[in-house]
């Protein structure tokens, strides 16, 4: 029977109407699609995607984790939704949109996903915005729930073969309080047991790392445990910006498309990787956004960085990320300098934790009792978010395919990432998705620290722009 992990519950506890925990995409497709169409694409498929056909079973007194219970009998007239774009309907309209159905959370009550065909915008085109909470996918999940919705040809796929599988019942009310007390009993062993798996990695914990001798205690307790030696990380205090400390209930969203082979250009020019020249570009933009609002920090600031713990080619229900940080050079006014200070950056992070991966996400949240970890989750949230956050913003990019794929017949042009913001996180998200020859980047703001999204995804442009007069203007 499929229960929440305790990390998949972290992003329920941690929700609230500043902080909505949902993970989207934009899609731009090149016609428009009908209602009836979608639903009756979906009503063939759904049963292959798990993560759309559950909804939260609640343990009596929050006494564990929630159980996913599966609805069989969806309500697409409720889950599939349409709207209209206002007369000339461009992409300012269309992100406008975006921002206030992502900023509402998600009834619980339900499976935890909504669709929105977007009609109206300029030039034939329409809009397809797909949301679902985090408790319920991670990044990669989310893509496979995208993936089953998507087709290699205008002509749809056939059925999928076979016979869907179908979630075992959770267990009735007093199956859920007794597995919830043996879970309660076994927490105590669990804790102890992470406190010393967790020594060694002391200098991988944001906040913790920042404590007087966090990187020579763990050092030392790699070497006695006999792990060999590391590459050391970056220190990263991270710097007040104008887009740190709690949220509002607003948000913000624009997009931009890079062009693939620009990037490529400059990754080859400089012998760095596509993810590098990814990284330099955000910290070029923000680098410009932030010398027009309020000046520069004398330091970088530090990226959260998702990353994935699966296997190639694993699958499975829930959440299997992990976080690490890194930091942007937005101090560097060369952005030659600044991309080579993140492919410096980037490489040792990368070579730590291919040898030592971080999983002390996963596992701290493992060894908090149930009951409790809603009320310590929510009050260590904000303690953290006012006093000490411990990173500015979250960057991520996800490689996706180089090929056209199609939605009932429509082409899809384009599809941008629309992520999460928290108090925790600050109050900007990049996400890059790169597909069919373009890097499509997602920018997710709060509307109160950075009122015009479209200035920092402009600011995104001028930063490859800056690297491609560099790459012009290298030796060959």
């Amino acid at each position: 029977m499929p229960q929440l992990t305790a990390l998949d519950a972290q992003f329920l506890h941690f929700e609230t109407a500043t902080n909505p925990a949902n993970i989207a995409g934009l899609a731009i497709l090149d016609r428009d699609v009908n209602r009836a169409e979608l639903q009756a694409l979906l009503q063939q498929r759904l049963p292959y995607v798990p993560a759309m056909r559950r909804k939260l079973a609640p343990v009596p007194l929050g006494l564990d984790h929630p159980y996913w219970t599966q609805e069989d009998d969806l309500d697409l007239d409720y889950h599939v939704r349409e709207i209209g774009l206002p007369p000339p309907g461009d992409e300012r309209q269309l992100a406008d949109q975006v921002s206030r159905l992502h900023a509402r959370r998600l009834d619980r009550g339900r499976p935890l996903w909504e669709i929105y065909l977007i009609h109206g915008l300029s030039g034939g085109r329409m809009g397809l915005y797909t949301k679902i909470h985090h408790a319920a996918v991670d990044g990669v999940g989310g893509a496979d729930v995208l993936a089953a919705l998507l087709d290699l040809t205008p002509e749809p796929a056939p059925p999928p073969e076979g016979e869907p599988e179908h979630d075992p019942p959770p267990p009735g009310p007093v199956g859920m309080l007794v597995r919830g007390l043996t879970r309660l009993a076994g927490n105590p062993a669990h804790a102890v047991r992470f406190a010393a798996q967790a020594i060694p990695h002391l200098d991988e914990i944001p906040v913790i790392s920042w404590l007087p001798g966090a990187a020579t205690v763990s050092s030392l307790a790699r070497r006695l445990a006999g792990s060999g030696r590391v590459p050391d990380l970056p220190v990263l205090p991270a710097p007040r910006t104008p887009f740190s400390g709690p949220l509002s209930a607003h948000r913000r969203f624009a997009f931009v498309s890079l062009p693939l082979e620009e990037i490529k250009r400059v990754r080859k020019a400089f012998g760095v990787t596509v993810n590098d020249v990814v990284m330099a570009v955000c910290a070029g933009g923000l680098r410009r956004w932030l010398a027009a609002h309020g000046g520069v920090p004398h330091q970088p600031l530090v990226a959260g960085v998702p990353f994935s713990l699966r296997a190639v080619g694993e699958e499975g229900p829930g959440n299997q990320v992990a976080i690490m940080t890194a930091p942007l050079a937005v101090h560097l006014a060369d952005p030659v300098e600044r991309l080579y200070h993140v492919r410096h950056a980037m490489h040792r992070i990368k070579d730590r934790f291919s040898l030592s991966p971080a999983r002390w996400l996963r596992e701290f949240s493992e060894s908090m009792p149930a009951a409790l970890m809603g009320l310590a989750s929510r009050s260590a949230f904000d303690l953290v978010g006012q006093a000490a956050p411990p990173i500015n913003l979250i960057v991520s990019n996800v490689p996706g395919p180089q090929f056209p794929l199609y939605v009932c017949g429509a082409r899809l042009l384009s599809h941008y990432p629309v992520s999460v913001i928290t108090d925790v996180s600050g109050g900007v998200n990049i996400t890059a998705f790169s597909y069919d020859g373009s890097l499509d980047i997602g920018v997710v703001t709060d509307r109160e620290m950075v009122p015009d999204a479209w200035e920092l995804a402009g600011d995104l442009r001028e930063a490859l722009d800056e690297l491609r007069e560099a790459e012009a203007g290298s030796p060959r």
